[in-house]
């Protein structure tokens, strides 16, 4: 089983990349989907709660995502405590899945944002960093009906993309089709296969 995380910049395509590789048959996990289902578990909204007091939780005792983001994102010490209390219980999910469900020859492939600003790169195998440029990320974000402005925020929380390029084993350009993408997509997944059945190139994984 090789393991490998998929990061990237905010509006940058990771989504749509790993769909692509779900498609040609990885078995894949995203960091924010978790983070959805934690939101609405009793642990974590308890700890919000006490971290936050009710200014992010609606009528019906639900966090408010939009009111939660719009907090965090515009106070770098909130944010980081947000992610302290999401982060382990995430891994614990990600961590279980794979112990129930991993086997030899699977690619496995778990989108994860923060990878590097967290430094969560040596849980994986492999890492693969999607890109555009910020402008060419923007733009798609605001066709989405995101606000310039909020995104921009956002994005500014994160490493540069130069960095997190830098940093990753793989690498794919997203600034130009759907069609262009794919084509990196499906020989890097080829390879990502060869190396899981393989089972000599793993780096040693740690849990942190």
């Amino acid at each position: 089983m090789l393991v490998i995380a998929l990061t990237g910049n905010y509006g940058m395509g990771k989504s749509f990349v790993l769909a692509l590789f779900q498609q040609l048959g990885a078995v894949v996990l995203d960091a924010d989907e978790i983070v959805r289902s934690l939101l609405s578990g009793r642990e974590a909204v308890g700890k919000i709660r006490a971290l936050l007091g009710e200014t992010v939780f609606s009528e019906n005792g639900r966090v408010n995502r939009d009111r939660l983001a719009e907090l965090v994102f515009r106070n770098d010490s909130l944010r980081r405590s947000l992610e302290d209390i999401l982060h382990p219980q995430v891994f614990e999910r990600i961590d279980s899945f794979l112990a129930a469900h991993g086997k030899k020859g699977m690619v496995v492939i778990v989108e994860v944002p923060l990878l590097f600003e967290r430094g969560y790169e040596n849980r994986f195998d492999r890492t693969i960093t999607v890109f555009t440029d910020d402008e060419t990320a923007l733009r798609r974000l605001e066709a989405k009906g995101i606000e310039r402005e909020k995104a921009s925020l956002r994005l500014k929380t994160q490493l540069p993309i130069e960095e997190k390029k830098r940093r990753a084993d793989f690498l794919i350009d997203n600034r130009g089709t759907p069609q262009e993408t794919e084509a990196q997509v499906k020989p890097l997944y080829k390879k990502l296969r060869e190396e899981a059945n393989d089972g000599n190139h793993k780096r040693t994984r740690k849990s942190q």
